[in-house]
């Protein structure tokens, strides 16, 4: 009955609040934790071997760590009071999930490009994307959002609420450990899980470990997502055609998936520091991408989310019907 209340907590304190501006939040630690070590070591480390190393790590001890850590404080407040647990369990959760955070930067970027102010939306947009923004066109910024919105829906919402399941089902564990466990995989991915210098060899297990923690979760996802759509032999046709020439094992099934039932196309050039770098086109060109599309994403992230959120309360209540 515990774990069915703190999915429904984290899951309202996530809708309503988000992650307020200044409060403290357990990614700050992991990414002040991965920036110092990596300074250490791209210092200290000097070939490949020892950058590989130090990358396992890394990965393996701010995994752990996280849902350790964060397994000893739940159980310590449970010592304290029970309802101080089951307190800080949501809030724990809560930052796991990333549903208001994405609805937020959209409609950030979205606000001044409908009001026509291209030049605030491209700068705006370079906060939350990592490609070159100064010279994309109006289609280019509404093709970044729905592209970050759709490849972030999972390993920022879904997958963090399928490790909480899974962790609820595990005796003893707890809906926190594994989501925060993930999120220290995910945070590790996105800082230091890049093939290019200095991170090459630093950050190789960590985007490797992201890929495998987020396969099973992604291919649910787009099973759901597929369901859901009412067309999922053609949802999953397309992301057969289509997401499996993009480099990465998760994000283009993501995206793809959203692609085929929206009717879009995603994918094509990017700019990146000046250098062009040419994605695989994922989904059909049948609609132009257009904020009623962003919409209807999130729309679709929401209901998939709160379905596997029903499944699991109803998982987590059956032994208290017997």
């Amino acid at each position: 009955m515990t774990s069915v209340v703190v999915l429904i907590v984290a899951a309202l304190l996530d809708y309503l609040i988000g992650d307020p501006w200044g409060w403290p939040h357990p990614v700050k630690f992991m990414g002040w934790a991965i920036s110092h070590f990596t300074k250490l070591t791209l210092k200290y480390c000097h070939n490949s071997l020892t950058q590989r190393i130090a990358g396992i790590v890394l990965g393996i001890v701010l995994v752990i760590g996280s849902g350790v850590i964060s397994w000893v404080i739940i159980q310590s407040a449970k010592w304290l009071h029970p309802l101080l647990a089951i307190a800080l369990e949501s809030i724990l959760l809560a930052s796991c999930f990333a549903g208001r955070s994405l609805r937020t930067a959209a409609v950030t970027v979205l606000k001044p490009l409908t009001a026509g102010n291209l030049a605030e939306a491209r700068d705006t947009l370079s906060n939350y994307v990592g490609r070159d923004t100064k010279n994309l066109s109006e289609a280019e910024i509404l093709r970044a959002i729905l592209e970050t919105v759709t490849e972030n829906a999972t390993d920022g919402v879904m997958a963090p609420l399928f490790y909480a399941i899974v962790g609820g089902l595990i005796p003893f564990v707890g809906v926190v450990p594994l989501a925060l466990a993930y999120k220290a995989s995910s945070t590790l991915d996105s800082m230091v899980g890049y093939r290019e210098a200095p991170y090459t060899y630093l950050g190789w297990f960590s985007a490797r470990l992201e890929d495998y923690l987020t396969w099973l979760p992604c291919r649910l996802t787009v099973i759901t997502l597929a369901l859901l759509s009412g067309k999922p032999l053609y949802v999953w046709r397309i992301c057969s055609r289509d997401a499996v020439a993009d480099p990465s094992p998760n994000s283009g099934w993501s995206e793809c998936a959203y692609a085929a039932i929206l009717g879009v196309q995603m994918g094509g050039t990017n700019w990146y520091r000046g250098v062009a770098k040419n994605k695989p086109l994922l989904g059909n060109d049948i609609y132009p991408i257009t904020q009623k599309s962003i919409t209807s994403a999130l729309q679709l992230t929401r209901y998939s989310f709160l379905l596997w959120l029903g499944v699991a309360i109803a998982i987590f209540l059956i032994p208290l019907n017997r």
